[in-house]
Order: C-alpha cells, then sequence, then structure tokens
C-alpha cells in the first residue's frame, strides 16, 4: 500500500484534515454525508497506483474543525474549500471523484472554477430538486430537520434514512430504514474504517442541524456546466436503478449533456464492490 501523508490546510471558517497517497496526477475524492476522507480508503489503496489521490474530511466533519460555532453550510463555501485545496496541491487540471453530497459539492466546484477540473466522475449526486416530485423531498428534509430539533439526531437520522433508501421515496410517518440486505460487516472492515465510523456519531448531528436542509435544496447550474471545458461523467449504480436518485443522476447528465457510466453497486458502491467499482472508476478517468 503506499505511503499516506497526512497535512492541513487554513481556509476561511476552518482548518481541512487532507491526506495525500500515491503519484502522477492529482485525483481530489469528495465525500458526503457524515462521512470522512476514510471513506475512499479502498479506491485510494487502488487508484494511488497511478494518480496523487488526495482525500479529505469536509469542513465540520471528523478532523476538519470550524473555526467558529456550527451554522447552516452553503454548496458554494465547500466548494471554495475544494477549489481552496487544489490551488494548494498545484497548478494542473486535477481529476476529482465525488459521491452524493459531495457530488454536489463537485459540480458547483467546476460550474465555477471549470480550469480547475479535467474530469469530474459525480457519483450518484442527490440533486432531488431535479425530480417531479422536489415538492415531496422538500418536505421530507424539513421533517427531518424538525424531528432532530425534536426528538435528537437518533430519530432524525432514521427518519432521513428511510426516506433516502426507499425506491418509492419518503413515505408519510416512515420511522425506520427499509428492511433490505445486512449492514456492513463490522468485523471485516479495515482499522481506518472503523476508526471512521466511530467519529460518524458527532457528523450526524452536525449533517442533520446544518448541512442536509441547504445541501437539499441545491440546484447545479446546468449551463455554466454545460459551457465548461471539463468532462463531466455522471456515474450511476447499477443497483441503483429505479430509485429516485438515480433517476435524479439521470435528470443532471440530460440537463448538462454530461456522459452516463454505470457503476457496480448502489449508492455506496465504493464499500460493497470496492475492487470492481475502482475498476471502474480508473477506466472511466483514462478516457
Amino acid at each position: 500500500m503506499s505511503a499516506t501523508n497526512v497535512e492541513n490546510l487554513e481556509v476561511p471558517g476552518a482548518t481541512l484534515h487532507y491526506e495525500v497517497s500515491g503519484q502522477g496526477p492529482v485525483l481530489l475524492m469528495i465525500c458526503g454525508g457524515p462521512t470522512d476522507a476514510a471513506i475512499y480508503g479502498g479506491l485510494a489503496e487502488v487508484l494511488a497506483e497511478e494518480y496523487t489521490v488526495v482525500r479529505y474530511d469536509p469542513r465540520g466533519n471528523s478532523r476538519s474543525a470550524l473555526t467558529g460555532a456550527p451554522e447552516e453550510q452553503q454548496i458554494a463555501v465547500h466548494s471554495d474549500d475544494a477549489h481552496r485545496l487544489l490551488k494548494a496541491l498545484g497548478d494542473e487540471p486535477a481529476y476529482v471523484f465525488a459521491s452524493s453530497g459531495g457530488a454536489l459539492v463537485g459540480l458547483d466546484l467546476v460550474a465555477k472554477h471549470p480550469g480547475q477540473v479535467h474530469t469530474l466522475v459525480a457519483h450518484e449526486p442527490p440533486a432531488m430538486e431535479l425530480l417531479e416530485d422536489s415538492a415531496r423531498w422538500r418536505a421530507h428534509f424539513e421533517d427531518v430537520h424538525a424531528t432532530y430539533r425534536a426528538a435528537g439526531v437518533g430519530p432524525a437520522m432514521g427518519k432521513f434514512i428511510a426516506g433516502v433508501e426507499s425506491e418509492d421515496g419518503p413515505q408519510p410517518g416512515a420511522q425506520e430504514p427499509p428492511q433490505g440486505a445486512p449492514g456492513p460487516d463490522m468485523g471485516a472492515m479495515p482499522p481506518e474504517l472503523m476508526e471512521m465510523f466511530g467519529r460518524m456519531a458527532a457528523n450526524a448531528e452536525y449533517f442533520v442541524g446544518n448541512v442536509m436542509l441547504p445541501f437539499s435544496r441545491f440546484v447545479p447550474d446546468a449551463e455554466a456546466l454545460k459551457a465548461a471545458s471539463t468532462r463531466i461523467v455522471c456515474a450511476a449504480g447499477e443497483a441503483s436503478q429505479g430509485t429516485p436518485i438515480h433517476q435524479a443522476t439521470l435528470l443532471l447528465a440530460e440537463s448538462t449533456g454530461a456522459d452516463v457510466v454505470d457503476f457496480p453497486g448502489d449508492h455506496q458502491g465504493f464499500l460493497s464492490h470496492g475492487v470492481p467499482f475502482a475498476e471502474t472508476l480508473r477506466k472511466t478517468l483514462a478516457v
């Protein structure tokens, strides 16, 4: 495995924790939700053979501490963090892989700084405002936030997951995630990932309290993305077909003229199908 260097970057309002491994052109990985740099450890191990892989904790998550009190987060601030990090890494256009809410950040980065990004692979960006039933999703996220204020992070996250993991979207009165495949085998996880899951409890409260609502209302700038010189690929999970997030991914591709590539697994395919997912990403970046 390639050696990993841990660094910090001061940005307005926060200190970003980031990790660098491998050699070659820069491949920046942007994560979403309550996760952090460790979520991409498996991908980094494979792709560091060809790229300088850079992973970071988004501001407010895990080791990327805010310099002030938590406040409502905006995509524009997070994309500016990514812009500043790429600027600190060099002048050559970088490759970017981003998933879930991180993919929304990646799209805003390209819209505002297209010259910094050679290729963006946006894995299932939850651009729910593009859906015909966007009002239902807006109400769902507002309900999750109200549940957090009234009952705490546990019930709120249960309601959040129940909505986003259902093939039919949020259901009235849903409190728990739908029953399906068993969760990850914690005993089989590498130590880095185990440590991340230990950090996610604090991240989850920050996510539902400060990140979820503004991120869920974000609408990518389709005109800017169409005009950008960056190659944009919308990565759609093969096991996600028919789900609202999959539909949003396809609508985004249609509105921006981006390519669509099927990736193994579902919204967490980079964890459940690590090696084939990494190989698909490698082939996609090489085009």
